[in-house]
């Protein structure tokens, strides 16, 4: 039934809302993380982003609109980044999954967080933390203009898709804690330990005052490991595979996806934007 009401559904948006073919291919040309997708999973990602677009609030900060113009084809180069995750995963595991973004709201400039940690002594530090990024359970995914630009090219750095991968995160929690909700064939002691074991190489690396594999945000907390994990596995499959060739596998088990064998030959050549 469930099935068949999409279906349905779907029928009368593509009604409503032919999809823009020549939007969508210039959001391809724009997004090197785009432009590599073959024709099949573009396109199945193009209708995914078309919807998203039109189901999500995708707001600049005010100050920002009156600089930048935020056309059709800007608009679903953010989308399709944002499906990019939920690609290889039906249309209601894609909803799902989704459930919890409302909104995805653009600031001019990387702000500014008052933060309150306590440390191993029981000692609460505060500090002001500058970011590129954030979200919670049902707030808006918040990102930064200039980092989003950064975004979309195969370097490994992806600022939308770091807070999405938080609210992936936050499908069975109130905080992002590294565990997202897993599908039945991988076994949550599988994950922990998978994660565990980068967690401790990366932790042990930087005390020996030695270069992480991965961006060396990902030792910071449990959450951020995961998430800057998604920005490697979706753009630098490579290097992720290099440096923990069992992580990638097992993100490629949950996520339905092999990043790496869709990598061009001439990857160092794109960038993003």
């Amino acid at each position: 039934m469930l099935g068949r009401l999409l279906r349905l559904g779907g029928r009368r948006f593509e009604q409503r809302h032919p999809f823009p073919d020549a939007e969508w291919a210039e959001a391809r040309d724009r997004v090197a993380l785009l432009a590599a997708l073959p024709d099949d999973e573009a396109e199945r990602l193009g209708q995914r982003a078309w919807a998203f677009v039109h189901a999500k609030r995708l707001s600049l900060h005010p100050e920002l609109a009156e600089t930048v113009t935020f056309d059709a084809p800007a608009r679903l180069a953010l989308a399709g980044q944002a499906c990019l995750l939920t690609l290889g995963w039906c249309e209601s595991e894609h909803l799902d999954a989704f459930a919890n973004v409302h909104e995805i709201l653009i600031l001019p400039d990387a702000f500014q967080r008052r933060v309150e940690e306590m440390d191993e002594f029981g000692v609460v530090h505060e500090y002001d933390d500058e970011r590129a990024g954030e979200t919670s359970l049902q707030g808006p995914v918040v990102v930064a203009w200039p980092d989003l630009m950064a975004s979309g090219g195969l370097d490994g750095f992806n600022v939308l898709i770091h807070e999405l991968a938080h609210k992936l995160d936050l499908g069975n929690s109130l905080d992002v804690d590294g565990f997202p909700p897993l599908p039945r064939e991988i076994d949550p002691r599988e994950w922990y330990r998978i994660f565990m074991g980068v967690w401790e190489d990366l932790q042990a690396r930087l005390a020996r005052g030695e270069a992480t594999p991965i961006d060396d945000y990902a030792a910071s907390h449990p959450g951020e490991c995961f998430a800057v994990c998604c920005e490697h596995f979706f753009s630098d499959p490579d290097r992720l595979h290099r440096a923990y060739p069992a992580l990638y596998g097992l993100l490629s088990r949950y996520f339905h996806q092999d990043p790496l064998a869709r990598l061009p030959a001439d990857a160092g050549s794109l960038r993003p934007w």
